[in-house]
């Protein structure tokens, strides 16, 4: 028989789990953004920062009654380290939860780390495919889009406007691949096709041979895929070259938002397809874009959306189950449940954790990317390859 502690020490012993446990619960939770602070998505990686910070700062700073603590790494946009990155807030800063990131080859490492170590992963940006597809797992969602989404929007509305013949061009990287297979999807199903995919490593912005090639081959249209730095300078080169005066350009957002000052003329006038667009007049996009201005003196873009409604998808699951990460069955099935009241406009999340949402279509207007239209209604990506 275990002989009985003396009721002084029991009592000590109590308290002592007890405050423990209070003090675990109390405890700041660790958040890890591991985003790009270098290179051609550097301003992406801030602006997702930003957007991710506001919304807990509107909250008071705390997210379902638990302070927010950062850690934070830059990915550089590497693939090559980007396991080393993610173990480095993971093993050595023990985060609750990841944050990330731009880059699909970098977001498919850290999908990777968190099904291993079982760690709670928010993805502000990187539309992967295979991240909402073979790579599902309860611990993983995205607040932002699959590449295949606004591909496969854009491939219907250019069939709607008479594309038969198109072109391709991207970074020969995974993001590139699949949205334009997204493009090439939609416009098959209007009945056209495309009769060439163009790349190039990333990422470069070498782009003359290949303008020049699409200058030789006379498309009907030419689809896109760069961010960044990069889309910078191949619209501006697209129109320097003077191929936007006779084959229309098209893209994903990423194409023109966050870019468009710097593109200048050579963007005015463009079409692309997205889930959120600057003048998008719903009392929820002004009040964000307003108060996202008087903090970061900036004007707000689509990965400054897509960083605060991964604070708010995160929000929301912790607030049901009042901050104790311990219940993560619960938590993780009530951000899947949540409707997230986003500036882009209410969204749900699939089973597979990718926003069901609708795609706009948008046209460059000065330095705004304005709405044009809805070009697919609550668009879900397909999910191929989800077994969970």
């Amino acid at each position: 028989m275990r002989p009985q502690l003396p009721f002084r020490v029991a009592v000590a012993a109590l308290l002592v789990a007890g405050a423990g446990s209070a003090f675990a619960q109390g405890a700041p939770i660790k958040v890890g953004l591991m985003l790009p602070y270098s290179g051609t998505y550097a301003g992406i990686g801030v602006a997702i920062e930003n957007g991710f910070k506001l919304y807990v700062q509107e909250q008071g700073g705390k997210l379902g009654g638990r302070e927010i603590q950062y850690f934070k790494v830059d990915d550089e946009s590497e693939p090559s380290k980007a396991t080393e990155n993610v173990n480095k807030l993971i093993k050595r800063d023990n985060v609750d939860v990841l944050v990330g990131t731009v880059h699909s080859g970098v977001a498919l490492a850290m999908a990777n780390a968190a099904k291993a170590n079982n760690t709670l992963l928010v993805i502000p940006n990187a539309g992967a495919d295979a991240i909402t597809g073979p790579l599902c797992a309860a611990n993983i969602v995205r607040s932002s889009f699959s590449n295949w989404q606004p591909g496969y929007a854009m491939g219907t509305v250019a069939g709607g406007k008479g594309v038969k013949r198109a072109m391709t061009i991207t970074w020969n990287y995974a993001a590139g691949a699949e949205s334009t297979k997204g493009f090439t999807e939609g416009l098959e199903k209007t009945g056209g096709k495309v009769i060439k995919d163009l790349n190039l490593p990333f990422p470069g912005v070498e782009f003359q041979a290949l303008l020049t090639e699409i200058a030789a081959q006379k498309p009907d249209a030419v689809y896109a895929f760069f961010a960044g730095g990069g889309a910078v300078k191949f619209v501006k080169d697209y129109a320097a070259a003077g191929l936007n005066k006779t084959i229309p350009l098209y893209g994903p957002g990423f194409l023109t938002d966050g870019t468009l000052e710097a593109q200048g003329a050579s963007a005015q006038n463009m079409l692309t397809t997205l889930h959120y667009a600057d003048n998008l007049d719903t009392r929820r996009n002004n009040d964000f874009r307003k108060s996202y201005a008087l903090t970061y003196k900036a004007n707000a873009d689509v990965y400054a959306v897509q960083g605060y409604d991964a604070a708010q998808i995160l929000g929301n699951g912790l607030k049901a189950v009042n901050g104790d990460l311990s219940k993560r069955d619960q938590l993780t099935a009530a951000m899947r449940k949540t409707a997230v009241d986003s500036p882009r406009g209410k969204f749900t999340l699939s089973a597979a954790g990718n926003p069901v949402q609708d795609m706009y279509l948008r046209e460059v207007k000065g330095n705004y990317n304005e709405f044009r239209s809805i070009a697919v209604k609550a668009l879900a990506d397909p999910a191929r390859g989800c077994k969970m």
